[in-house]
Parts: C-alpha cells; structure tokens; sequence
C-alpha cells in the first residue's frame, strides 16, 4: 500500500512538472509570436477570470489603465495628480469625485518639484505640514547615479529600470509627473510611440494602474480642448487607455475646468456640453481642487468679444448699472449665470 502511495505522489509529482514545463514552454512560444490567437468563447473564458475595473478618479481614469492628464503650463496638473494620489492611497475619495478601488500603495515620480518646493505647497509657510497617507511613495532623480554606457540617457535608463522598481516598493499605481522629462523629444512619433509601448506593456505585465502627466503646447483658448492639443497626440492618444484634460476658465482666474478626452471603460459623460468646474485653493496646508458645479465649456473659453477678464468686468459692471439681471447679464456675456454670481461677489457688485 505504502509502494502504491509512493508510486501515485510520484506519478503527481512528474505530472506536476510537465505541466509546468508545457506552460513555460507555452510562455516562451506566445512571447516569439506577434498575435496571441485563440477562439473567442476562450478569451471570454480568461477575461472572467480578472477582476472587473475600479474607478480611481471618476470615470477619468479604472484600474490597470495607461491614463495621460495633460493641460497647459500651470494650470495645476501636478496638484490634481497629488490629490489623486493622496486619495488612492488612503482609500478617502475626493470630494464629489468617486473612487471604487480599495487603498493601494502609490509611486509618484516627480521630476517638476524639489523636496523644498514640495514641502512649500503642502505646509503653511514651512510649518504645520500636511500628513500624506503612508501608502503614498514620492521619488526624485538620483543626480549621483551612474548610467550605463548600454543606455542613451536617464530617459533609457529610467524606462529599463522601471519595472524592477515598481516591483520592489509594491507599487500598485504609477504617476509620472511629467512626460516632458522621460522624453525631450516626445513630440517626434517614434519616441513617444516607444515610450507608451513600455509604459502599456508594464500596464498588462503587472497590473499596474498609470498616469502620465503631459503639456500642451500653446494653444488658442477661445476654442474646446482635444485631443489635438496634446503634444505628440496621434500616438500618444492612441496608445493610452483614457485620457482628460484641465482647461482654464474665464469666468475667473482661480478656477478650472476639468474634460474626458478619451474612454473605454465608460461612456463619456464630460465632454464639452458637462465639463466639471473647480476652484483651485489651498485649505489650511493642501493645496487642492475643489468641486464647484458642471457646466458648458463654452462659458468658460475666451470669445472674441471679451478676450480679457477686465474688459469683461467692466462690461458686467456697465450691465449691472443697467438693472439686468444676472441672467440676462449672463446671456449677453456669453458665460453662466453662476459664473456671474461668482464674479459679483468676488468684485462686490
């Protein structure tokens, strides 16, 4: 009996080795060929096996996806992706803004601020800082570190060593602030074709969640963002997964508005008819973006009629003085009437 038992855990132990020899096999045979083929009822199969997409940041940005955030210079790109992190991290969503997925640990690579600069933005005047979560990891560039010759630049070399570094901390999610830096050159196709192919590939390797902080070049403010002003945009958007942008308003200087470019895991609810509008502050010792309403993105674009925010206070003034109301003001001006009972209260009107 015991010779028979013997012969069985033999037998299970050699059949356990041949099937992990198939599989390797199998493994080295699908990374040889360009397409993985197989019946539809079998990738229907594999895909109920995987966990469905949690929303990180509303329906901007689910899980295990390569998102880009991109807008002009300062218009607080890197403060929202802060506050993403921050929210991620701690499980706590924004403010009027869901997250579905449980607390996951967050590697923030910033190549825009310096620990200084940073410490600044989230303290008062260097005292009283705020407290990130503990799952919220913040890297700089080492500026002692030796390149190897094989790589071309901290650009190669960064995007090589990636993986291994996501690994080694646990990272769940990825933000890159900003794509600038990875690439100088990134406006030419072939190089950001091959940055959003690393970047893609360690999506689905690794299950890891991505986002890409860009610019934008300058762009004509009177007209609704697109896709179109995304630096590098024909490969760049082809290759993420979802993508949204922040435009600035004009109704005042201190908001933002906030636009889905692209989608796959959802339909897009913030196109340019229902963009989210928010005001840009600093609560105590975090600065942030807070809710205001939604709105049309033509309220908030500059018209040829009212291309400075003066000219159009002193016209709002002129139809206050008249007797109109904020309505009728709102309609002769071309914003929202919401927009003008903001901006009476700000001037005192």
């Amino acid at each position: 009996m015991d010779a028979d038992q013997d012969t069985d855990s033999f037998r299970e132990l050699i059949g356990s080795d041949i099937r992990s020899l198939e599989q390797e096999l199998e493994k080295k045979e699908t990374a040889r060929n360009c397409l993985i083929v197989k019946p539809v009822n079998q990738w229907i199969e594999d895909a109920k096996g995987r966990p469905i997409p949690n929303m990180l940041f509303s329906e901007f940005w689910y899980e295990n996806e390569l998102c880009i955030l991109y807008a002009d210079t300062n218009l607080g790109k890197s403060i929202l992706a802060v506050q993403i992190a921050q929210s991620i991290s701690s499980g706590v969503a924004i403010d009027n803004f869901q997250l579905e997925a449980k607390p996951q640990r967050v590697l923030y690579l910033d190549f825009e601020l310096s620990d200084k600069q940073f410490e600044k933005r989230y303290s008062e005047d260097y005292r009283d800082h705020f407290k990130f979560h503990t799952n919220f990891l913040r890297a700089e560039i080492n500026p002692l570190v030796d390149i190897p010759k094989e790589f071309k630049g901290m650009e190669d070399y960064l995007c090589d060593q990636l993986n291994g570094i996501i690994k080694k901390h646990g990272a769940e999610v990825v933000i890159i602030d900003n794509l600038t830096f990875l690439r100088n050159d990134n406006e030419k196709a072939k190089y950001a074709l091959e940055l959003m192919k690393q970047l893609k590939r360690i999506t689905k390797e690794s299950s890891i969640s991505i986002l890409v902080l860009a610019h934008t070049p300058k762009r004509d403010e009177s007209r609704p963002i697109s896709k179109n002003d995304l630096a590098g945009s024909k490969m760049l958007i082809n290759f993420c997964d979802s993508a949204f942008a922040i435009g600035s308003s004009q109704v005042d200087p201190s908001q933002r508005y906030i636009k889905q470019i692209k989608q796959r895991n959802t339909e897009h609810l913030y196109h340019t008819e229902n963009v989210i509008i928010c005001n840009l502050e600093k609560k105590f010792n975090f600065l942030q973006f807070r809710f205001l309403y939604h709105d049309s993105e033509r309220n908030h674009l500059k018209t040829q009629n009212h291309t400075g925010l003066e000219e159009r206070d002193e016209e709002m003034a002129g139809l206050i003085s008249e007797g109109l109301s904020n309505v009728a003001v709102a309609a002769r001006l071309g914003i929202s009437e919401a927009g003008v009972r903001k901006r009476r209260r700000k001037l005192n009107m």
